[in-house]
């Protein structure tokens, strides 16, 4: 169960990224590695993260995964490995949070596109995830909250 959606102005931020695409099956033995690289990147280069990590998915399939994993950042860093400069944008979302285990953000996600719909709102292909707590935090998955943010066209 998600949080009710706010429609609002997500800020341009700088990030730390690294793009992947893979299955869809691969995704949890993907991500955590590349998270751990992007952080070793930022913090080799000297700078604190500027907020909580982050996947941007640039386009909705079910077999495929066609996003990046990164971290905000306060300035631009040198591109280094895998780990590149990248941004997130500034643009007009629908934004909500999740509470509970990340093996319910599918749902999440539904019940969020279906409040867009029943509100009369066109979304864009993208979309991303904020992960403000997790396992880091907290053993309890009952206790994660991730931030859902759906940019609009209408």
């Amino acid at each position: 169960m998600i949080d009710l959606p706010v429609i609002t102005q997500s800020d341009e931020q700088l990030t730390a990224v690294i793009q992947i695409t893979c299955p869809r099956s691969q995704i949890q033995q993907v991500m955590g590695p590349a998270i751990g690289e992007v952080m070793a990147a930022v913090a080799g280069q000297g700078i604190k993260p500027a907020g909580p990590v982050f996947s941007h998915h640039f386009q909705m399939n079910p077999e495929t995964f066609d996003f990046e994993v990164g971290v905000p950042v306060p300035t631009a860093i040198s591109p280094t490995g895998r780990v590149v400069p990248g941004k997130l944008p500034r643009t007009k979302v629908a934004r909500t949070i999740y509470r509970g285990p990340y093996e319910g953000l599918r749902s999440a996600w539904a019940e969020l596109c279906d409040w867009l719909k029943a509100n009369g709102h066109l979304s864009a292909d993208n979309l991303w995830e904020r992960y403000l707590t997790g396992p880091e935090s907290s053993p309890d998955p009952n206790l994660w909250q991730t931030e859902l943010n759906r940019p609009l066209t209408d």
